[in-house]
Parts: C-alpha cells; structure tokens; sequence
C-alpha cells in the first residue's frame, strides 16, 4: 500500500450542494454537505439545510427529497456563511463537477459582499485521469465502480461521504507518486489575462451555456455559446489564440459572466437573443437587423420578374423566397442561383435591354431570351430553384415545446408558434405564463429551430403545446 503521508494527505474538504437549479447567477443552496479531512482521515462531518428565500421546482423536490416544509424553518445562507468558511478555509476543495459546487458558494459568498476562494479538485476530472480507459464518471458509475455505497444519495451530506470514500480508495489502489503527479496536473490552473480574478477558473461551469465578455465601464465586448463553457472561455486567452479578435478581447475583458443552459440547443437560442438584444461591440454574426428582405416572382407576358423586397415576417409569411438581412445578401443569393440554374437574367428582368443577356454570351444561360428555351419551360425552372429558399409552413396545430434536460435531470422547455420563440421555462407555472406572450420572427432563431426540426438531436423532445 503507498505510504499515508504523501498523496492527498493535506487539509481537505469533501463538498457537496443541492440547489434550486443549475444556474449559479438565479439558483440557490438548498443544503450543504462537508466531509473534512487530514492525514487521510475524516476529523468531522457536517451538513445543513438552508432555507433559500424562493421557491423550490418540483422536479428539484423529486431529485434530491428536500421539500419547501424541510428548508422553511432553516437558516437563510447568510447564517451559515461563517460556519461554512471556517470548515473551508485553508483546504482543498473537493466536489463531483466542482465548478458547479464552488462557484454556487462563490455566488452566495458575492451576494453578501464577502470573498471565497480555494485550491479546487474536481473528482469527475479525477477518475478519468485515473481510469481513462472507463466509460461514464457521474457519480453514480464511481460508486459502482469502485463498491462504494450511499445511505442518503442527491443528499449533500451523503454524496460528501462518497468523495471522501473514493479519495481513500484511490489511495489504496495508486502509488502516492502516480498519484500525487495526476493531482498537481489538475489543479494546475490555466493562465488568464491579468486583469481577471484567477478563480474564475474553477467558477466556468463545463457544461452547455452563453458567456458574455465585460470591457471597461461594463460595456459588452462578446457574446458567444458553448457546449463546455470554461473550455470555451478559456481557448478566447490560450497562449495559441492569435486571432485579432482574441488578442483584442485578452487586452479589454475585465469581467465574464455567463448563464448556463439544459442543453446545446437552449445555449444557441439565447445567444441569438443576446446579441440582437445587447449589441456586444465585437459580434458580427446574428446582429439585428433594421428590415428583412425577400426575393419575389411576379407575372409578367414574357415569364415570371423577380424582384427584391422588403419583407413583413408576420403578415407575409409565405409571400417571397427566403428571409434575408440586407437587400444586398438577397441580391447575392439571387445572383447565384441565376448563374447556377443557367436561368436568364434578362427574363427575370435582372437586365435591361433586348436580345440576349449576358449569360447566354458566357455559356450560362440556356437560351430563353433568344427563344432556344420555351418560356413556361424557363419559368418553371425560376420557381422550382427559388423555391428552396421559402420559408417552410408551419407543421403543426398550435404551439411546440423543445424539451431538454440537464444534467441533474431539470427540464427547459423553449416555446414556439409558427416560427415565432415565445420564451423557455423551467416549470409549470412559467411556462403558463408564455401562453399570452407574443413571440417574434427571427431569422437565426427559424433556421436554428428548422434544423432541429429536420435532423432532431439526442436528448430533445418536441411537444405539442396544444391544438387547433
């Protein structure tokens, strides 16, 4: 067995947090969970319930077993923040996914105007650098794999047992060297531009999200979206990140903040949102638009014209071919079907004159301005190409939901109807409060919704909100 004193023989803290949610900024500690130890041994055990002035979901209440009657009569944060700290301070902290534990407890130590910071060891990190070559690292695979068991699982105190236990065994099983290598690898923090606080390294969470990149004056430099949001945020500052734009957001950023989401697909709609709502300095993708444009065909003797027009999403729904942001990008994409179909620009009234038109002169045109092709011939060709750019009916009665889950098994539902994103809720009660709210057309959001709709992803769930 390896000698006791080397690997993870220091001052440690096993944590673990159930909360109100996954979102550190909105959420809140419902309990907590510490196991400490030293010298390899447990020296004490503590958990609390807190009482965290909102209401709990129920699917949180079905998850963990901490009802509103438990936490009504516990102490808010603020009464067990010293406690807390004086079991924390000077340790290692260790928790499963520990960006979500630590930076929860950062959150609540902000609220009260009061600091927290600590070295941190993810044990999920952990066990993969320990068994690489094993599939799955939740908690519930490390208790399996290694025989661990829990009286009291999803409760704080009885998940903190867990990571004491798996820290034992690893002690057991590793050479204190191997082992003692592996740790100092993972809490080597990764470099961040000087002006930031270090510990925002061990707050990123590693799971699905939006982060938005604060300058001085709080001015928004950069919205973007994640499947991992720290491994994101931090290739923005790697030392290999020579992009213009990530040298200039290194020299501004003073500040970064981010709102996790169920799922991938809930991070690229916010983001969407975001940017047409906040206007960051350095996004160039998804910016609002002042008006939206579309591509017409109108009836005319000699064939169909087409024409390019501003275009109410609303009210004409399904009047033009495509949605676009500038009269220049609907131009572009009319330009390039007309070459690439070989249809007659002349015809379509996209040249003035008689006799030819250009195309026919270059070999890009099959002839319908000097007769060679029959006019119904062309104009059914124009109609068929143009006719993948329309916006698709609406192939449902009423509303949908896109429903995602988390990780913890807490559902977002994101609202639609006819192309138009209403909101996303995490409840009943949210989501009632969506049935009246007025959803507009965006374009990123409809093309973001259409792929979804075409190619589904593992883990969404359409749902049919009601009928018509």
């Amino acid at each position: 067995m390896p000698p006791i004193d080397q690997a993870l023989a220091g001052e440690i803290a096993c944590v673990d947090l159930e909360t109100t949610g996954g979102n550190a900024l909105r959420d809140r500690v419902i309990e907590a969970g510490i196991v400490l130890l030293s010298g390899g041994r447990v020296v004490e055990e503590y958990s609390t319930l807190v009482n965290p002035g909102v209401r709990i979901p129920w699917a949180i209440q079905q998850f963990t077993g901490i009802t509103e009657d438990m936490v009504a009569d516990a102490p808010p944060f603020a009464a067990v923040c010293d406690g807390l700290l004086k079991r924390l301070e000077g340790r290692l902290f260790v928790a499963h996914n520990a960006r979500f534990d630590y930076g929860f407890l950062r959150g609540e130590f902000r609220r009260l105007g009061r600091a927290f910071r600590a070295p941190v060891l993810c044990t999920v990190r952990l066990s993969r650098a320990l068994t690489p070559l094993q599939r799955g690292h939740n908690l519930d695979a490390v208790m399996e794999r290694y025989g661990i068991r829990c009286a009291a699982r999803h409760r704080a105190l009885g998940d903190a047992q867990v990571l004491a236990e798996l820290l034992r065994i690893a002690r057991e099983r590793w050479q204190a060297d191997e082992l003692d290598a592996i740790v100092a690898r993972l809490l080597q923090a990764p470099r961040l531009p000087p002006q930031l606080d270090a510990g925002l390294v061990d707050e990123l969470p590693e799971g699905p999200g939006v982060y938005l990149l604060h300058g001085e004056g709080d001015a928004l430099l950069y919205v973007g979206k994640a499947k991992n949001i720290q491994a994101r945020v931090l290739a923005h500052f790697a030392a290999d990140a020579r992009s213009r734009r990530e040298l200039e957001l290194s020299r501004l950023v003073r500040r970064v903040d981010w709102f996790e989401t169920a799922g991938e697909f809930g991070a690229l709609i916010l983001e969407a949102r975001l940017i047409k709502e906040r206007r960051p300095l350095l996004n160039r993708r998804l910016r609002a638009s002042p008006s939206l444009w579309t591509i017409r065909l109108g009836d005319d003797a000699d064939g169909p014209r087409a024409t390019i027009e501003e275009l109410d999403p609303e009210s004409d729904a399904g009047g033009g071919f495509g949605v676009f942001r500038s009269r220049g990008d609907a131009g572009n994409a009319l330009t390039g079907i007309v070459r690439n179909q070989e249809l007659c620009a002349r015809r379509l009234g996209l040249e003035a004159g008689s006799g030819s038109c250009i195309g026919w002169q270059l070999g890009r045109c099959r002839g319908a301005c000097v007769g060679r092709e029959p006019a119904a011939v062309h104009a059914l060709r124009a109609r068929m190409a143009l006719a993948r750019l329309k916006r698709r009916d609406w192939p449902f009665a009423g509303r949908i939901g896109i429903l995602e889950r988390d990780w913890r098994g807490v559902e977002e539902i994101h609202v639609f109807d006819r192309w138009c994103y209403q909101g996303s809720a995490r409840g009943g009660n949210e989501l009632a409060e969506l049935e009246c709210r007025r959803g507009d057309f965006d374009q990123d959001i409809y093309r973001i919704l259409l792929r979804v709709l075409e190619r589904p992803a593992p883990g969404l769930q359409v749902v049919e909100l009601e009928q018509r």
